[in-house]
């Protein structure tokens, strides 16, 4: 099965994104994507006090979600991509410890659409993101011949 199918089939439409019209969502430099980093859009919020690690999870998710939208676009499919690099940044309350399991909310995604594929990876915790959001996250793909 391709990625792109594959994709389909854990209920991401990688086609449905909307692009910033001040920032390039990725851009290519030879063999290498760089994706911008991606926000939690509906989740707002420090973990630890506002949201549960679970919560913080799904919130990885979409971040994830919206990461493999914007490689698209500059590829035009995810048949080629492998995933090399995220960093996930999480809105920490200050005693919160558990940012690790947070950004395997989109660390699982990959590794279900990658079938166990590993990739590296970074959990941070910030005092606060932009706009208050729960989640930011960029990753790093490679393109595949």
């Amino acid at each position: 099965m391709s990625l792109d199918d594959k994709a389909k089939k854990l209920g991401i439409d990688i086609e449905d994104y909307t692009a910033s019209t001040t920032l390039a969502p990725a851009t290519k430099i030879g063999n290498t994507i760089y994706v911008s980093g991606h926000v939690s859009a509906g989740y707002k919020g420090k973990l630890g006090t506002d949201l549960t690690v679970e919560q913080g999870q799904e919130a990885a998710r979409v971040c994830a979600v919206q990461l493999l939208q914007a490689a698209y676009t500059i590829t035009g499919t995810l048949n080629n991509l492998r995933l090399r690099k995220l960093l996930g940044a999480v809105n920490s309350a200050p005693d919160f410890t558990e940012q690790h399991l947070v950004i395997n909310g989109a660390s699982q995604l990959f590794w279900d659409l990658y079938d166990g594929e590993l990739h590296a990876r970074s959990a941070l915790g910030f005092v606060s993101l932009p706009l208050g959001f729960a989640v930011e996250i960029e990753a790093i793909f490679e393109i595949v011949e």
